[in-house]
């Protein structure tokens, strides 16, 4: 973990704190100086961040020195080609907002630096570049990333903090004859995991739209020749279409390289994930995505990732259920259509997480439910015995919920950062608190599994007693403070980074304590004197912006003139609350902040030392991580269960399409569901068309999204999908919508998939009499007449029944329970029985014509029947003979009609 240099040459005769700290910290170099190793003279500051003395190869206008890594050279400019958000992709100028150097330890070749740019802005790179650090890039236009070793961890129950984007994604598509042959590359900044994907799509691109609409990147990157103007490829064309607030980056081709990504894989993934190399070996386009993914990712964050320090993982689509875009839409799953604050989807009704990860995980299994059913049932299990067991389900949560983002822990633990700054020194303090925090949460954890009895919770408490936990928990104790944990409350939790070290490790941090000490002493003193003075209710405050500063309760009309003394100022009011500081307070903070970066420096090097000690056995977090995440999503499906039963909250078809496939998700999920609500069958893929408020205006657009809906779900269904459709053919005339729902309906059956269709349109019913494998259901109706006996009503009984209705004239019905005048719904019954008269006149049948219906009735029964039947002789044989009877009673009924008449 921790950053080797050359030998020291620091003057030894210096007495600064810093000579001992260094002795503590192997090979730091006074020449590479920053955070790391420093002379004897007292070191220069500028905005609060150590001034970083310039070698000579700086003066000459190289490259700055400071945090620069071993083994750099300058190379190629870089200039990213970038768009913000909505907008075209473009050439960045470069400037001198960041530096990128090579370094062998993430497999960055040394002697050719990363070159981002399109080849329309090389030319006039090398000039602006001259005199500059050779690799530089300005970021004005993109939003900011996820800062190197910054860490903002919230309260482990306020999970909202997880729903910033933070993902980056690499795509490349295959060209020629392996065009539609995609892969993608991703990295969560907050977590250190590759996820790689390859798979073959079609011309929609449908699984690579889902796959980025899953991920939510924060920016994309693709080749710079998937752009070229006028060449832009069609993936390139839908992904910005469809990510039009994503920031896109373009690279050149060459960096992705397939053979780099084998070797960045090959390097940096940890040796617990090493199977993943078998699988991806002969994955060229997803090896060639991590390759471009590594590489800027590492320009961006300024920092490489440590050897054999990720978890890589590939992701086929064929593990998990494919729920296109518009379906997950269509059915709320993470997202409410009306409100997007509002939390009422069923990502929402599930998630009583407690931590950010299990937030994640419960988001990501929604989105991609399972297709294994042994996988499932184990779930079920767990979530089984959370509900009998009492005891096992409030001892977990009361541990789990303790937990901060491991995750985010992990990514920060994982990268060395290029330069040693205050920012990263003190960053590096409070992931080691938090490590220590996380660690000792093992223990409890173990203590509540110890009694469970499924094998899913077993093999968790199995896998929590690797012994690598007590190793590392060990070594931190040595060098820790036992009462150094995580604590809310800013000014608390710098004093846990200040006196976080033993005492007795380094008398020059002692030293350096006592003096922040007293301090911050003389602060409280000094505003005690000041209240005295002006007999005033004054008292010491803290913020991480002002430092300490004096704040007051007190009415206005108390202060002299209605004022405070002219010694303070920056004074700010808040009701009856004054904020306000003095010139000799803002010294003693300036004080204060000097004695704290002197702290944190020589602690930052007793730090990087244990770390490197520890860095070894750190990969066992990652199993920890899953676990703690699995375990909170787990809960929270048990919790959820405990609250409501899934009953309908709504009335109609369109709740009942929907439900069915929320429930078929939460199954999939491993969410406990009543068996009466679900007939589980695993789905592969789950489409839905289901008709919303807004689609009730027919008109031409709407039809045309209707169309492209069903033209995406015929496309790509097959016989192992989940497809619901709800009034289809609404916009347009009701003789074209029949035509289109029956030749869908014919097409589905062909393709075997288990279809929900609903519509108004009943003549769509009889298509049972020609395929065997449908079924007509109907919700039934009552009809209620008013306490005057005047007006009869429509009462909704919302049970499902087979068969079709029977009612008549609905819409009329309906109608009539509206306010709508009487002479309209009379003028409606008596127009509506003219046409329907007309209809039955032409649609008289003659004996000819219904001995022929009959007779291909009976053949597409057979035909039917010899392609799906599963029956036995007997069984077979009863069965073709009902056919042959019910063939010839539908032959010989016309001709018994015409004797009797």
């Amino acid at each position: 973990m921790a950053m080797q240099r050359g030998s020291s040459t620091a003057n030894t005769s210096g007495k600064a704190a810093t000579s001992a700290a260094s002795e503590s910290y192997t090979g730091r170099d006074s020449s590479t100086s920053g955070l790391g190793g420093r002379g004897a003279h007292t070191p220069r500051y500028t905005l609060g961040l150590l001034q970083t003395p310039r070698s000579s190869a700086d003066s000459s206008g190289g490259f700055s020195s400071g945090g620069a890594r071993p083994g750099s050279s300058s190379g190629e400019g870089f200039a990213p080609s970038r768009a913000a958000p909505g907008s075209r992709v473009k050439p960045l100028a470069p400037g001198r907002g960041e530096s990128y150097f090579g370094d062998k330890s993430s497999c960055v070749e040394n002697t050719s630096t990363l070159n981002l740019t399109s080849s329309s802005s090389v030319q006039g790179l090398s000039s602006a570049c001259a005199g500059k650090p050779p690799l530089s890039s300005s970021r004005s236009v993109c939003r900011n990333h996820t800062p190197l070793m910054g860490y903002s961890v919230t309260s482990s129950s306020a999970v909202s903090s997880h729903t910033a984007a933070s993902v980056i994604v690499a795509v490349v598509e295959g060209r020629g004859l392996a065009r539609g042959e995609v892969g993608i590359a991703s990295i969560d900044l907050k977590s250190p995991e590759v996820i790689l994907s390859q798979f073959a799509d079609n011309t929609t691109y449908a699984k690579v739209i889902t796959k980025l609409k899953i991920l939510t990147p924060l920016e994309i990157v693709m080749s710079n020749t998937a752009c070229d103007p006028g060449n832009t490829t069609k993936l390139f064309s839908l992904i910005t279409e469809h990510f039009k607030n994503v920031t896109f980056t373009t690279v050149q081709r060459k960096y992705f390289n397939e053979t780099k990504g084998l070797e960045y894989i090959e390097q940096l993934c940890a040796s617990e994930f090493s199977t993943i190399f078998m699988e991806i070996q002969s994955k060229y386009y997803c090896l060639a995505a991590a390759a471009a993914l590594l590489k800027y990712v590492e320009f961006i964050q300024n920092s490489v990732y440590a050897p054999k320090s990720l978890k890589v993982r590939f992701q086929g689509s064929e593990k998990t259920a494919m729920i296109d875009s518009s379906s997950a839409q269509n059915l709320e799953l993470v997202i409410n259509n009306r409100d997007s604050r509002n939390g009422h989807t069923l990502f929402g009704v599930l998630n009583y997480t407690k931590t950010p990860g299990g937030s994640r995980r419960l988001r990501s299994n929604i989105l991609e439910p399972l297709v294994d059913a042994e996988t499932i049932n184990m779930r079920l299990d767990c979530v089984q015995e959370l509900l009998q067991d009492e005891e096992l389900f409030f001892g977990l949560q009361a541990v789990i919920s303790k937990f901060l983002d491991t995750e985010q822990l992990l990514s920060v633990l994982v990268q060395i950062p290029k330069q040693d700054t205050v920012k990263t020194a003190e960053s590096k303090i409070t992931n080691l608190i938090y490590l220590k925090h996380t660690l000792e949460l093992v223990e409890p954890l173990k203590a509540a599994l110890r009694s469970c009895n499924t094998p899913l919770l077993k093999a968790y408490y199995n896998s929590l007693e690797d012994t690598r936990f007590g190793i590392i928990l060990e070594k931190i104790t040595t060098v820790i403070n036992d009462d150094t944990r995580y604590t809310k409350g800013c000014l608390s939790m710098r004093t846990q980074k200040c006196y976080a070290v033993k005492p007795n490790i380094n008398e020059f941090l002692d030293i350096a304590r006592r003096t922040y000490t007293e301090i911050v002493d003389d602060i409280a003193g000094m505003i005690a004197q000041l209240a005295q003075k002006y007999n005033l209710p004054m008292k010491t405050s803290f913020s991480s912006a002002r430092g300490f500063f004096i704040q007051m309760n007190a009415d206005c009309s108390t202060l002299p003139n209605g004022q405070l003394p002219s010694e303070f100022t920056k004074i700010t009011k808040m009701k009856n609350t004054y904020s306000f500081t003095s010139s000799d307070l803002i010294k003693m903070n300036e004080r204060c902040q000097e004695s704290l970066r002197e702290i944190y420096h020589m602690t930052y090097l007793i730090v990087c030392k244990l770390l490197n000690e520890i860095y070894e056995h750190i990969h066992c977090l990652y199993k920890l991580s899953d676990i703690v995440s699995m375990l909170d999503m787990l809960l929270s499906f048990a919790h959820a269960c405990t609250l409501s039963d899934y009953g309908p909250n709504m009335s109609g078809k369109s709740t009942y399409l929907k439900q069915i496939a929320l429930c078929q998700i939460m199954a999939q999920i491993g969410s406990y569901v009543p068996a009466e609500y679900c007939s589980f069958r695993i789905a592969e893929q789950i489409f839905t068309r289901i008709g919303m408020d807004d689609d009730i205006e027919t008109n031409a657009s709407t039809f045309m999204k209707e169309m492209k809906e069903i033209t995406y779900i015929i496309q790509n269904a097959n016989d192992k999908s989940l497809i619901i459709i709800d009034e289809l053919g609404r916009g347009t005339s009701a003789e074209e919508g029949i035509g289109i729902c029956y030749a869908v309906c014919e097409y589905l059956l062909n393709l075997k998939a288990f279809t929900l269709f609903a519509t108004h349109f009943l003549e769509l019913c009889h298509i049972d009499a020609l395929y065997p494998n449908v079924e007509n259901c109907h919700f039934e109706v009552q009809h209620v007449r008013s306490s005057a006996g005047s007006k009869e009503k429509i009462a909704y009984t919302y049970t499902l029944s087979k068969g079709y209705t029977e009612e008549k004239n609905y819409g009329l019905k309906a109608a009539e329970v509206s306010s709508l005048p009487s002479s309209v719904i009379l003028d409606a019954r008596e127009i509506t029985n003219r046409i329907a008269k007309k209809i039955l006149h032409r649609q008289k049948s003659t004996p000819e014509m219904m001995r022929q219906r009959a007779v291909y009735q009976l053949a597409m029964r057979l035909v039917q029947t010899a392609r799906n039947s599963r029956l036995d002789t007997d069984s077979l044989r009863i069965y073709l003979k009902g056919l042959k009877k019910k063939c010839e009673d539908s032959c010989t009924a016309p001709r018994r009609n015409d004797e009797q008449k």
